[in-house]
């Protein structure tokens, strides 16, 4: 039961003790349809808790019991009132009463345990891992009823209007189970934590969540909703202005401002969090010191719990993806992770997709010895059709000679951690998929797009 549903049952449970004092003094005053409408009353109350008890705790249930012996001897003093001999003891029927209500009331305290509701709202596969070791902790949580509940996302025109719809919840681990979001009733249900990992609401200039689910609307859908980037960033020192400056924008969105609380991946980011809210403001005063160290918390990212915990014996390597790994004498290659970001794209154009042309033709000539793993930014598609329509049939041709001539394996699945726990090095742009790389020791190699010979 949830803890507003138990104490609905308390307080109820209050006025019906209130009740049999009245009842008491009705009885004693000769007030008889008085006493018959407040004994109905408590037989209704009595009625409500029952019904409550069995839709959460199932049927059975021993307090159920109780609150029908209750309703017995409601009905009882009930038919002595309203039979022709009014002479019934007034005291000793609200003793009775008041100890079997008691009775119920004890029930409710030992027998019913409180259990706390959390939703997880991730919209994109491939970002679950910024949520998944949370969601964990809640379910293995025998007081938590945790729900994995994907909501759909739209592409965005140049014009900002939506386009085509998409929903991945086909998409996730198999250990993970999903609720749909059409069988959830977030207005009814009223979850005591929503976690998302979305938050630009309508602000994204590429992609959308279906507006029903902006930070702004959830915000009053429960008691507290939990903001966790779906993104890690090279770590910033407070101090360090200039670094700072080139990543507020991650800290200034709508869900950092709509949630009730924001966690990030280090206490330094934390510092660096509050420093730019709080300029964002134009507020510096103590009061807003404490709020906003109130509400981030530094205590680290999934992210980094994923690929701490994800052993390469664990993963599944597709078959075609071994053809390409393994040598003919059956060891195995070496294999680099190449990662191209939306960044990267975005500010070189034509040139970084010359880069690539140049990159894979050097992989190529080395595939006896190299196997290249390449996995794009997953949003690349939605973005360059948004945002640079025109390079878009150029990477579509560059993408599509990559995967017919079969020698390196293209990677778009919603699996990150996969690549990197396989691969033996990275290689390629700066994006937060380097901050995760990092933690695993292996080397990494950054590209630049101006080398393209």
């Amino acid at each position: 039961m949830r803890k507003e549903q138990k104490q609905q049952v308390e307080d109820l449970v209050s006025q019906m003790k209130v009740a049999h004092g009245e009842i008491k003094k009705c009885i004693e005053r000769g007030f008889i349809p008085q006493a018959t409408e407040l004994l109905m009353d408590c037989q209704n109350g009595g009625i409500a808790i029952g019904t409550l008890i069995e839709e959460t705790e199932g049927e059975g249930h021993p307090t159920v019991s109780l609150l029908e012996e209750y309703c017995e001897l409601i009905y009882g003093i009930y038919q002595n009132l309203e039979g022709s001999n009014h002479e019934i003891n007034a005291k000793k029927s609200a003793e009775l009463l008041q100890e079997k209500l008691t009775s119920v009331e004890n029930s409710v305290e030992n027998d019913i345990s409180v259990r706390t509701e959390v939703v997880f709202l991730p919209y994109k596969a491939s970002m679950w891992d910024s949520l998944e070791s949370v969601w964990k902790a809640a379910e293995e949580d025998e007081g938590c009823d945790a729900y994995v509940i994907p909501i759909p996302y739209f592409d965005k025109n140049p014009d900002r209007s939506f386009r085509e719809m998409h929903y991945e919840g086909d998409q996730y681990p198999d250990y993970v189970p999903i609720t749909n979001y059409r069988d959830y009733d977030f207005e009814a249900r009223r979850p005591d934590a929503i976690y998302i990992h979305n938050p630009y609401d309508e602000y994204n200039l590429v992609t959308s969540v279906a507006p029903y689910f902006y930070s702004s609307n959830l915000k009053n859908l429960t008691k507290e909703l939990i903001y966790i980037p779906y993104f890690v960033l090279a770590e910033v020192k407070p101090d360090e202005d200039d670094k700072i400056e080139e990543i507020k924008h991650f800290v200034t969105t709508p869900a950092v401002y709509n949630a009730h609380k924001v966690i990030v991946q280090s206490e330094d980011m934390k510092q660096v969090y509050v420093k730019v809210l709080m300029d964002s403001m134009n507020d510096h005063s103590e009061k807003a010191r404490a709020y906003w160290d109130n509400k981030i918390l530094g205590l680290g990212s999934p992210k980094f719990d994923k690929v701490a915990n994800t052993k390469r014996e664990d993963v599944h390597v597709p078959e075609e993806w071994l053809k390409i790994i393994q040598k003919p004498d059956g060891s195995r290659k070496k294999i680099v992770l190449y990662n191209t970001s939306l960044i990267g794209l975005l500010d070189h154009n034509e040139k970084m997709l010359e880069k690539m042309e140049y990159v894979f033709r050097t992989f190529k000539e080395n595939q006896n010895e190299i196997a290249l793993l390449w996995r794009p930014h997953p949003l690349i598609q939605a973005t360059v059709k948004s945002i640079r329509p025109q390079l878009w049939t150029e990477y579509e041709k560059l993408v599509r000679k990559y995967r017919e001539e079969g020698w390196g394996i293209y990677d778009d699945t919603v699996d990150m951690d996969r690549a990197i726990v396989i691969s033996d090095a990275y290689f390629g742009d700066a994006s937060s998929l380097v901050q995760l790389y990092r933690k695993t020791g292996k080397p990494i190699m950054m590209q630049d797009v101006e080398i393209r010979e």
